[in-house]
Formats: C-alpha cells, sequence, structure tokens
C-alpha cells in the first residue's frame, strides 16, 4: 500500500475523488496528509471529515520536509495552482501527478487554470477537449502523459457547462492514474510513459 500526499488550492473534488477511491479499495493506497497553499479552503475540511491530516503551507522546503516525514510515495496535485520549483521536482520525479481539464499540449502552461481552460477552448472554437493526467516536470504541464481522455465540446456549450463535463472525466482518470501508480504499472521512458498489465 503506497503513501498519498494530496496539494490542493481550492475546493477539492479531485482530492474527493481519490479519498473516496482509497475508501472503497479501488486505490492501493492511503491519503495521508493533505496540504493546502490557501488557507481556509474547502479542500482542507474534505481533508479533516475524512480523518486526514490537513495542512496549509506555502513554504515550499517545509512542504517537502512535511511530505518526507510522512513518507509519501505519491504526491498528487489535484487543483493546486503553484508553480512546482526545480528541487520539488527532484526529490519527486516520476512520483508527483497533476490533473490539468485539457487535453495537452492544448490549453495548458501559463495562465490555464480553472474556468480560463474552457474558454480558451471555446474562443478557440475547438471541437473536442478533455483531460491529461501527468508527471510533473520543471515545466508547467509540460511532464510526460499518463493518461487522456476526449470530451466533445457542444455548440452551446458556455465554461461553465463545459467544465462540468471536464471535471467528470478528471475524477475518472485522475482515479486510474493513482490506481496505475501504486499498483506499480507505470513505466516511464523519457516522455513516454506505458502501462504494464
Amino acid at each position: 500500500m503506497k503513501n498519498i500526499g494530496v496539494l490542493v488550492s481550492g475546493g477539492g473534488t479531485n482530492l474527493q475523488s481519490i479519498i473516496d477511491a482509497t475508501k472503497a479499495k479501488t486505490i492501493d493506497g492511503e491519503v495521508k496528509v493533505v496540504i493546502s497553499n490557501k488557507d481556509g479552503v474547502y479542500g482542507l475540511e474534505r481533508a479533516k471529515n475524512s480523518g486526514i491530516e490537513a495542512i496549509y503551507e506555502t513554504d515550499e522546503d517545509r512542504v517537502i520536509e512535511i511530505l518526507k516525514d510522512r513518507n509519501i510515495d505519491l504526491v498528487v496535485l489535484a487543483g493546486y495552482l503553484k508553480i512546482i520549483s526545480p528541487k520539488f521536482v527532484n526529490e519527486y520525479r516520476n512520483k508527483m501527478i497533476n490533473i490539468h481539464p485539457s487535453l495537452i499540449p492544448a490549453f495548458c502552461g501559463k495562465g490555464f487554470y480553472g474556468q480560463k481552460v474552457h474558454q480558451g477552448v471555446l474562443d478557440y472554437g475547438a471541437k473536442v477537449t478533455g483531460a491529461t493526467v501527468h508527471f510533473i516536470d520543471e515545466g508547467a504541464d509540460t511532464g510526460p502523459i499518463i493518461i487522456q481522455k476526449a470530451v466533445e465540446v457542444k455548440d452551446d456549450d458556455d465554461a461553465k457547462e463545459l467544465g462540468a463535463r471536464v471535471l467528470v472525466v478528471e475524477h475518472e482518470i485522475l482515479v486510474e492514474g493513482v490506481k496505475l501508480f501504486c499498483e506499480n504499472k507505470l513505466k516511464v521512458e523519457g516522455r513516454r510513459v506505458s502501462i504494464n498489465e
């Protein structure tokens, strides 16, 4: 069983999907700690409600220390709106994953987060969007891709409606990505991630 640490900046719906999957034994792991760089967010409440240690911390060195103290095997960024430093990346290379609400490399990187992603998709006139689970590297949304799933863009969509449909897929593939990691089924070679059955 793997020890999981989750970093959040907001409401934590992706966090909840992981907590639910660990409790249902879908994921062979346990969320040991939830850390937020923003105080008072609902993501911290979700953790407390599930009996998980919840910490507000903005200093990255301290965050690394907290994760190491709890023997965290996998760090999950679930709506964590802060760029990770190269030092942090090196500490958890190929052991830190992120969920992004688009099909990377489209509509990602600097400035593309939350509803801005979905508005960008609509403004561009894209017909398909989706979500991506990927490992973290030194860039913004540039790490090796683990899983992607597409979502159709409807003609009458607004950013909120589109975002809600993408969020359903985010929950699905984030749980799947964490599950595969915890089962030691992910193999990273350069930019390619293969899934060993």
